[in-house]
């Protein structure tokens, strides 16, 4: 089976609407390929080594939590790297479509609900405050456990290391928020909320000492690690919808 274009922009956009977060990268289509689309793939990343197994799949389209352009990054001119990630695309007439915040943030495929859900967090709610939106989930467990267990756990389910930041390892944690990626400085807002615990990608080194000062169980299991699971929702949801081929693209990234 075959869709346009078109009509796989329109579902993405009534999706994730992510004209509702002020983001600082441009969401939806980010290149634009052939109009007939008869395969997509996802991956968490548009890299080098994503868009060659896209091409190397005969992939019409690829989707991804992280494009290619960011306002941190300014203008930039399509030579080096840069422009050897991208001329793939253009090529191979491959559609790029990305959507930062509006996939951490969804309630059904997104990063951080399909991640509180493979942890059994209950009761989940909007979590987190980027500009005004929320971009993570808060939750139960229903059965506490001790904060080194739940590491174990995590190391399990994301498949990478875990940095524990934790006044107590053996203390029980109830009550968790969770935000996907780089938001390492966000277990301020769990403290706020009076959660018992944050997971997050990443931590910095102020974090871990902060963080477990003010009696917050931090947990940063790998930014890629993290936001794995909402990309690989999203394309369970997408194949539902169309009855479209699509592939996952995993990438062997530690950070």
């Amino acid at each position: 089976m075959d869709i346009h274009q078109q009509q796989l922009n329109q579902y993405l956009q009534t999706l994730l609407n992510p004209d509702s977060f002020n983001d600082y990268c441009p969401n939806g289509l980010q290149i634009e390929g052939t109009e007939k689309i008869e395969k997509i793939a996802f991956a968490v990343s548009a890299t080098k080594d994503s868009i060659s197994k896209a091409v190397a799949q005969h992939s019409d389209a690829l989707i991804v939590h992280h494009g290619l352009f960011w306002k941190f990054h300014g203008a930039r001119t399509l030579t080096g790297a840069f422009g050897r990630r991208i001329f793939p695309l253009v090529k191979n007439n491959i559609n790029l479509f990305a959507y930062h915040l509006p996939l951490d943030a969804h309630s059904i495929v997104g990063n951080a609900v399909t991640l509180g859900n493979k942890i059994g967090l209950q009761q989940q709610q909007p979590f987190g405050d980027y500009k005004g939106s929320p971009t993570g989930i808060k939750g139960l467990l229903g059965d506490p456990l001790p904060a080194k267990e739940i590491a174990i756990k995590l190391e399990s389910i994301l498949r990478h290391n875990i940095i524990l930041a934790s006044p107590d390892d053996q203390q029980l944690i109830s009550s968790m928020g969770i935000i996907t990626g780089g938001a390492n400085s966000d277990w301020l807002l769990a403290a706020q909320e009076g959660l018992d615990a944050y997971i997050t990608g990443e931590i910095s080194e102020h974090d871990w000492h902060e963080s477990q000062e003010n009696n917050i169980h931090m947990f940063a299991g790998g930014h890629h690690a993290t936001e794995q699971f909402g990309i690989q929702a999203l394309m369970q949801k997408t194949q539902e919808q169309f009855s479209i081929e699509c592939i996952y693209i995993d990438s062997n990234n530690p950070a």
